[in-house]
């Protein structure tokens, strides 16, 4: 066995006992509402798995590489997040409210008085985005920074965004079924949607890692898809009844406009550097 599946492998058992662990803790009266402790299995488990093999936590993909790869993963969902919005609320299956988002944001900071849209804006994409990468950079040194190159040495583009993919979606399981993670849609609606756009968006989080040679594309993207989608644009969403079928990681519409950006994604999959 060579040392990528070596490493794969061992990752995937340390992932799954970490999370086990956590998952655990969640069920018997641990506060789910602090995450960071789930998001980071991912990340303790890449670690232990480089220590083990290589004695160093290199090859996570620490460089910066090309900046125009930085700033597309931060503005990626803000744009698929106004398409999908932008239909539903021009559709009128979703109402529209700037209030709830100020609200919101003003709420999160304590404040007296909520702001008018633009300062809450600039507030949640830079400040909203540090606390976001916190978290998320648990995750994707797991993801990104080790599960996706080293699968990338055994196998193609597409199985590389398939295989990451459904262990991503898998993952988040347990938390769409029993603590909550979910819209209130059916569950069989909610897990079928959210697996669409997960694995979708794992072809595009893949391509932009393996492209840039740096983990930092799946922190930033990871990052303002939980700020613009979960704080901007479901904060900002009215429901209307259906809205919900449309909307949030469980609705439709993630899941066909990253279908979309999996397909422009694969169809660049020759533009990758091979191993």
């Amino acid at each position: 066995m060579n040392n990528a599946k070596k490493q794969v492998i061992t990752f995937i058992i340390l992932l799954v006992v970490l999370s086990t662990v956590v998952y655990t803790l969640y069920f018997n009266g641990l506060s789910h509402k602090n995450l960071i402790w789930l998001m980071w299995c991912p990340g303790i488990a890449a670690i232990i798995t480089r220590l083990f093999y290589q004695k160093n936590l290199k090859n996570f993909g620490w460089g910066w590489g090309k900046t125009r790869y930085q700033a597309a993963a931060y503005f990626l969902p803000l744009l698929l997040g106004l398409i999908v919005y932008g239909i539903v609320w021009g559709a009128g299956l979703g109402g529209v409210s700037i209030e709830n988002f100020t609200n919101f944001v003003a709420h999160f900071l304590s404040l007296p008085n909520s702001l008018s849209f633009i300062p809450s804006f600039l507030i949640i994409a830079v400040a909203g985005f540090i606390g976001s990468a916190i978290s998320a950079f648990g995750e994707e040194i797991g993801w990104r920074g080790l599960l996706v190159p080293e699968l990338a040495k055994l196998t193609s583009f597409t199985k590389v965004s398939i295989i990451s993919g459904v262990i991503w979606a898998l993952w988040h399981y347990p938390g769409i079924l029993f603590l909550g993670y979910s819209s209130g849609l059916p569950s069989w609606f909610a897990l079928l949607c959210f697996t669409v756009m997960v694995i979708s968006s794992s072809f595009v989080y893949t391509w932009l890692r393996l492209k840039s040679g740096s983990v930092w594309t799946g922190v930033i993207l990871h990052s303002t898809h939980n700020l613009f989608i979960q704080v901007l644009f479901d904060k900002v969403t009215v429901d209307t009844g259906t809205t919900f079928y449309f909307t949030t990681e469980f609705g439709v519409g993630l899941a066909i406009i990253y279908s979309v950006a999996a397909y422009i994604c694969w169809k660049k999959r020759n533009e990758l550097p091979q191993n």
